[in-house]
């Protein structure tokens, strides 16, 4: 009796440099999962409406790192992007991408927030879009914390907007 054994599939997947596409780096997700987070090598010029939220009047300030940052926020799902991840696609560890904000001045937290801010109000300039959708576009895993940002951003509630707008 022959008895032929096939190696075990890995749990965990370590890619090497040279075997990842440059355009399409994986990154490890909260629950594990792996998906694409696309990284431009050279992210464009973020929005200046962005900086008001930052409150700095210019960009030139801002690392390499800042700003694909904020670019890899502006333009991915924000449900599913978090500083882990982006530290995994930079390829640096968590640690040095808060040391690089830092020196920008910044935290993950307050990018993530401006970005949120300004996504909500270019959903908003368009059209009404109800709360709970806007929620989950801008990565809240809860309404009413949409609802309190929302709130701390313009002074004002959601819903008196929502009749300003219909």
């Amino acid at each position: 009796m022959t008895l032929e054994t096939t190696p075990a599939k890995p749990t965990s997947t370590v890619q090497t440099p040279h075997a990842l596409d440059s355009n399409a780096r994986l990154a490890w997700g909260r629950d594990c999962d792996v998906f694409a987070l696309r990284l431009r090598d050279q992210p464009p010029e973020p929005p200046k409406r962005l900086f008001e939220f930052l409150h700095s009047p210019n960009s030139a300030r801002f690392s390499h790192t800042t700003r694909k940052v904020m670019d890899a926020l502006l333009t991915g799902d924000l449900a599913r992007i978090r500083s882990e991840t982006l530290a995994d696609s930079l390829r640096i560890s968590p640690t040095t991408l808060r040391r690089r904000l830092s020196r920008d001045g910044l935290n993950y937290q307050t990018i993530l927030d401006s970005v949120r801010r300004y996504r909500c109000e270019e959903c908003l300039a368009d059209q009404w879009v109800p709360g709970k959708c806007l929620a989950w576009d801008l990565g809240y895993a809860e309404v009413n914390s949409f609802y309190r940002a929302f709130r701390r951003w313009t002074g004002k509630n959601y819903s008196d907007v929502k009749l300003l707008l219909i």
